[in-house]
């Protein structure tokens, strides 16, 4: 199986954005495991209307929570419990990119945690950061999360204003490559999406197995 696994060093850091990203670039499907929050819309609905997706390229949730909170108290709240074993891929065909929700430590259920589900699918993290004061210490914790699993990174992708110093502290002491920086956007859609490109191959970084 060959995809992205797109994490975020934290909530509204750019997951969907960069998943859209990444589907405007690549021929594959879109996957959101839990969501949590279903007004306006889910993130389902903004990927498949960013990149442009036929509708059989957008899979059915897992879970569909109604409040925008950390999945656990969603479920609580709706009555429902989260079984980690129910989180399960559908049948699709190529390449993926599943999205998390929240951050790698954000708990799903008791002792089962955001990046279980990474550590279950493993598929090669993309890990979304913000590209503006306090990302450094993000970012090297997430890090940190993910090698001591020793579970597959990609890289990162910054989101947010050009900030050159946080960046190169993040390749620096996070020993970690840029896979792209997107800045904001006036005009959200496939068409700048696609401007913006890739500085790595997405194509051999989708099938990263160490």
């Amino acid at each position: 199986m060959s995809g992205f696994f797109v994490a975020g060093t934290d909530t509204d850091v750019g997951k969907t954005l960069v998943s859209a990203w990444l589907l405007s670039h690549l021929d594959g499907v879109y996957w959101k495991p839990i969501q949590a929050g279903t007004e306006p819309t889910t993130d389902s609905a903004t990927v498949q209307r960013l990149a442009e997706l036929p509708v059989g390229h957008v899979l059915p949730e897992a879970y569909l929570l109604p409040e925008p909170i950390a999945p656990h108290e969603a479920a609580r709240r709706a009555g429902i419990a989260l079984d980690m074993a129910k989180i399960t891929l559908p049948p699709h065909d190529g390449l993926v990119v599943v999205e998390g929700a929240g951050g790698l430590m954000v708990p799903i259920a008791d002792g089962a945690y955001m990046i279980d589900l990474a550590d279950a699918l493993d598929l090669p993290i993309i890990l979304v950061t913000r590209s503006t004061l306090g990302t450094i210490n993000h970012t090297l914790l997430s890090l940190e999360a993910i090698r001591r699993r020793g579970l597959p990174l990609a890289g990162v992708v910054i989101s947010g204003p050009e900030t050159p110093h946080n960046r190169a502290a993040i390749q620096r002491f996070g020993q970690v490559e840029v896979i792209a920086e997107i800045p904001f956007l006036e005009t959200v859609d496939r068409s700048t999406l696609r401007t913006i490109d890739p500085e790595l191959d997405l194509l051999k970084l989708a099938t990263v197995t160490t």
